[in-house]
């Protein structure tokens, strides 16, 4: 039975291509492009000559019988802008139109715009979230937002960069101003990676220009405060077990998040009560 190939391409960089990709380019009976004049351009550069089809959103319902009865008689290769098929683009509604008839779909990995952004990004990569393009209306583009509000993952988002500014106040009036990268024209000649907090991005973009990735701090999970009074116990007892101030303030800064200047007075007054404690007479003649 022919096969349905859902092929990575580069996201920027011909040469991000893989060995395994260009050999199934050529050898498929068909592509499918989302693109077929930036899809040429590869083909083009491996000298494939393989016939193509566009599949795009405006004709992929026009499409779909289309391909899906090409696949009766030999293998088609799917393949997106650029990237990975099937993720923000029409590619999925071929990729579950094909497994719904029993047509093997392969994957063919490779680059990846949301992946890519993510490991340069400086954030966490151990949970992320991955949410496509905010929607154009400014209400809805917020509602979104605050459906992730508490998202503890790193958020990555696409934009284009007519919509950045206002992506960008959105996301800091929503969120806050946490930490995020911009990542700009990924593996093409003027790729440019700023890291910084919301605030910093909407001062530093202001005429963008290329295709974006924003990766954004998920919501930074607060460590309960202890009461006062347990947090004085515990620098008393390092005071009366010979710890310096120094090494206390910095141990129980990191236990309670509190900061080391209003950590440092408590341990003053602490001190001068317990100095006042052990000499009462000293205590009164300074009164």
């Amino acid at each position: 039975m022919p096969n349905l190939y859902v092929v990575a391409t580069p996201i920027g960089n011909l040469e991000d291509i893989s060995l395994r990709a260009l050999r199934v380019l050529r050898e498929v009976k068909l592509i499918a492009a989302e693109d077929t004049r930036k899809t040429k351009r590869l083909l083009n550069a491996y000298h494939i000559q393989t016939p193509m089809t566009s599949y795009h959103e405006h004709n992929e319902k026009a499409k779909l019988d289309y391909i899906l009865n090409c696949l009766k008689e030999g293998d088609v290769a799917l393949v997106s802008e650029a990237g990975m098929p099937g993720v923000s683009d029409p590619g999925y509604e071929l990729i579950g139109a094909a497994s719904r008839t029993g047509i093997p779909v392969i994957p063919i990995p490779g680059p990846s715009a949301v992946i890519t952004a993510l490991v340069v990004s400086g954030l966490p990569t151990d949970r992320f979230l991955y949410l496509g393009f905010l929607p154009r209306r400014a209400s809805a583009r917020k509602q979104a937002l605050k459906s992730v509000a508490q998202e503890t993952g790193t958020l990555v988002i696409l934009e284009a960069p007519h919509r950045l500014q206002q992506a960008l106040n959105d996301l800091r009036l929503v969120l806050g101003d946490r930490q995020l990268a911009v990542c700009r024209e990924l593996t093409k000649l003027h790729e440019e990676v700023f890291r910084g907090t919301i605030s910093q991005a909407i001062d530093r973009f202001t005429e963008p220009r290329g295709e974006l990735t924003l990766v954004i701090e998920g919501k930074r999970e607060e460590k309960p405060q202890k009461s006062n009074k347990i947090i004085e116990e515990r620098l008393r007892d390092m005071y009366q077990s010979g710890v310096k101030a120094k090494e206390a303030i910095a141990r129980v800064a990191g236990e309670t998040g509190l900061s080391r200047r209003e950590l440092y007075r408590t341990w003053l007054k602490m001190n001068k009560v317990a100095d006042e404690n052990q000499n009462p007479c000293h205590s009164l003649e300074r009164s």
